[in-house]
């Protein structure tokens, strides 16, 4: 069997580009993207507690999304593209990792304001291994990269389209993909905590519903589970700043929640960021029901395993001036 994609280029010397029909170019957007100036933030990582200094710059076309760990000892080193198969932890968030032994965990909310707001192309900079977990969601990265701006490549920009179902299940979970003209979330989620209980939502992705919809919306957890999380070295550096917690008599947060169904759109914000691993866009509709980042990876694993289930394509500003 053909490993998977490891880079971006490896993606496109694989699958030929077929042209996108003008009319879905003009939802999804013709040329790439990549960021009109660099940001520098510093913040704690969840589940490492360590202080974490990163820097987004703007990349050319057909780089992807490239992490790279500056303490390491080479920049080479230190490279770990954005992908699926990258992926090497997948305990309650997305970890990466290259074959110099750096990774760089909790990728999901800063993968996800890049896919929600429409930027193709970034290299992020970052001393440590772990993405800082801001206030459990992707507030502060949307409103960084909305104050510097996104600018246009003149390079097509390429999508994976689903061409066929892909459905992953383990136990009564289940994520799936399916053909689609959008790019569409669908999601469900159904927790024995009456405070969360079953909450279902379903959204068309693009730059203005992910920041009014989901991009506000925290990681949770349950009070009872802190300790456990502890004695196994995670959730070192959460808190009530940088995260829903529930206890006994619900949501201990002084501020409450954002939205009375804000735990069903932190998982649509995982399923984006984890999505974006695909290195590419993707046109189609995912659904999920009790899924999370384990399925999500093993998902995108299942698409690439067929050449059928997707095509590439590509919209280019010819096909809007032939129409």
């Amino acid at each position: 069997m053909t490993p998977p994609p490891a880079t971006i280029s490896q993606i496109q010397e694989r699958f030929q580009a077929h042209p996108l029909p003008a009319a879905i170019a003009r939802i999804h957007g013709i040329n790439q993207t990549t960021l009109a100036e660099s940001l520098s933030f510093s913040g704690i990582g969840l589940h490492s507690g360590a202080e974490v200094n990163v820097t987004l710059k703007p990349a050319a076309a057909d780089v992807g999304i490239l992490f790279i760990r500056t303490d390491a000892p080479t920049v080479e080193e230190g490279l770990i593209p954005a992908l699926f198969s990258r992926v090497c932890d997948v305990t309650l968030s997305s970890c990466i990792s290259n074959n110099s032994g750096y990774s760089v965990g909790t990728v999901e909310h800063l993968m996800a304001a890049l896919y929600g707001l429409g930027i193709d192309n970034a290299i992020i900079e970052i001393d440590g291994p772990e993405v800082p977990i801001m206030d459990g969601s992707s507030r502060f990265f949307v409103e960084r990269m909305n104050a510097v701006g996104k600018s246009e490549l003149s390079v097509a920009r390429r999508y994976l389209r689903v061409t066929k179902p892909v459905r992953i299940e383990v136990g009564d979970a289940y994520c799936e993909l399916l053909p689609d003209d959008r790019s569409r979330f669908e999601a469900v989620i159904d927790f024995e905590s009456d405070f969360i209980g079953r909450q279902e939502l379903a959204l068309d992705l693009d730059p203005q519903s992910f920041a009014s919809q989901l991009s506000e919306a925290r990681t949770f957890c349950m009070h009872s589970q802190v300790e456990a999380m502890h004695r196994v070295g995670l959730a070192l550096g959460g808190s009530m700043d940088n995260a829903i917690v529930i206890g006994d008599e619900g949501v201990m947060n002084e501020d409450g929640l954002r939205q009375q169904d804000e735990f069903v759109r932190h998982k649509i914000l995982d399923a984006v960021g984890d999505l974006f691993l695909a290195g590419l866009p993707i046109i189609g509709c995912y659904r999920g029901f009790k899924s999370g980042h384990a399925l999500h990876n093993k998902l995108l694993h299942a698409l690439f395993t067929d050449s059928d289930n997707f095509e590439l394509v590509s919209a280019g500003s010819q096909l809007i001036a032939a129409e």
